[in-house]
């Protein structure tokens, strides 16, 4: 399988597995959970979980409870329950789930809908945004005192080049959070 997460199949466990050599081209439907390894076109409804290994390609719209995607998808998918993208998933289509993994190293281009958000009762409030605390990634020494008679800042004659600017500032990351950064140089 894919993945070690199994989904309950609340029935007897059958599982049909389309292997790496077969094409199915069509409209396919079941109860039953599906594995590709092959290639599936056209049209995917099942009342289970479609998991798409990663030596599998469906490209079709999909309608499951649950799909489990290693493989590559190119088409949207409609589950009831859960959508998840492994490291090897790659997919190109929307996805409407209530609920949507996508882990990172995964490839995903698309839309995601997870339904509406329940309305507010009459005069809620939404609640406040709880902001993280802030910490510097990049710490730096205390600056040590200067000598007395000795200024900060060192003149500069009219023929010196300008100095060069200083170092990025420390990046401030959130609480538990973590941010890319990329620096690029100028030539």
């Amino acid at each position: 399988m894919a993945t070690g997460k199994e989904f309950p199949s609340g029935g007897t466990g059958d599982n049909t597995v389309i292997g790496p050599s077969i094409l199915i081209s069509g409209k396919l439907s079941g109860d039953e959970d599906l594995t590709v390894r092959g290639r599936v076109e056209g049209e995917l409804s099942l009342s289970k979980t479609l998991i798409v290994e990663p030596s599998g390609i469906v490209k079709a719209n999909v309608a499951v409870k649950n799909a489990i995607v290693s493989g590559v998808v190119v088409g949207n998918i409609a589950a009831t329950e859960s959508v998840e993208l492994t490291q090897e998933g790659r997919m190109v289509g929307d996805i409407r789930a209530p609920r949507v993994i996508i882990v990172d190293g995964a490839s995903f281009r698309g839309r995601v809908d997870m339904g509406d958000a329940a309305p507010r009762a009459e005069g809620e409030k939404r609640p406040a945004a709880v902001r993280p605390t802030l910490k510097t990634t990049l710490a730096r020494p205390p600056a040590k005192p200067l000598p007395p008679g000795k200024p900060a800042v060192a003149a500069r004659k009219d023929d010196e080049k300008p100095a060069p600017p200083p170092p990025p500032a420390p990046v401030l990351v959130g609480e538990g959070g973590k941010k890319k950064v990329v620096i690029k140089k100028k030539k």
